[in-house]
């Protein structure tokens, strides 16, 4: 009888136990998920980077717009992103799409190209029509070149490439770093190539771009 009783209170205590782990891990998830589409939030709209321009010369007035696609997948936040210099906003100099999506350890933004030429894609930010027919299958990932986020004790997000990963061959680059600071208001990048010896052949010198949100 003893054993009998025994194994009946066991039982019923690890159920109990493994509804509430399920329940934490659960909860754990939806917290995850909360602050994914808090981050994707934060970077969907348009912005630039004029007031920085107006105080420091080295700086250009940049565009920089990002927008839903794919917004039927449930495998994260698919945007497309269009950056431009502020005078030649008709024709912008990076179309990609980003990947933004849950990690172990955060968040991760994949990088990925546009098929064919970029520039029928203009625009996509405003009118959404520009992209039919374009198809997760018709992208091509940069491999090396996602950006590994984390949420900061401020609210905001903050990462980087992963060191010497991401190829690059513009102006003699034989890789590209980002450095990221999102918040609500306010998205900081850091672009820089660099040689095979390791110096800096483009990109911002003395800190990253500030792009402020446009209301």
């Amino acid at each position: 009888m003893e054993h009998g009783t025994i194994m009946t209170t066991r039982i019923p205590l690890a159920c109990a136990l493994m509804v509430i782990a399920a329940a934490c891990r659960t909860a754990t998830h939806a917290e995850d998920h909360a602050e994914l589409d808090r981050l994707a939030s934060c970077m969907i709209g348009s912005f630039d980077s004029r007031a920085q321009a107006a105080l420091d010369p080295d700086y250009r007035e940049i565009t920089l717009h990002m927008a839903p696609v794919f917004t039927e997948r449930t495998d994260g936040h698919w945007l497309y992103v269009e950056q431009a210099v502020a005078s030649a906003a008709d024709k912008p100099y990076r179309q990609r799409v980003y990947r933004v999506h849950e990690a172990a350890d955060g968040f991760v933004s994949d990088v990925y190209m546009l098929p064919g030429d970029p520039l029928r894609f203009t625009g996509t930010w405003r009118d959404a029509s520009l992209f039919q027919g374009v198809t997760v299958e018709s992208l091509a990932q940069k491999d090396g070149c996602s950006i590994h986020l984390k949420a900061q004790p401020d609210g905001s997000f903050a990462g980087s490439t992963d060191g010497a990963m991401c190829p690059s061959e513009l102006r003699g680059a034989t890789y590209a770093t980002s450095k990221v600071t999102i918040t609500a208001s306010l998205l900081e990048s850091w672009d820089q190539g660099f040689d095979a010896s390791g110096k800096q052949v483009w990109g911002a010198e003395k800190g990253p771009y500030q792009f402020v949100k446009q209301k």
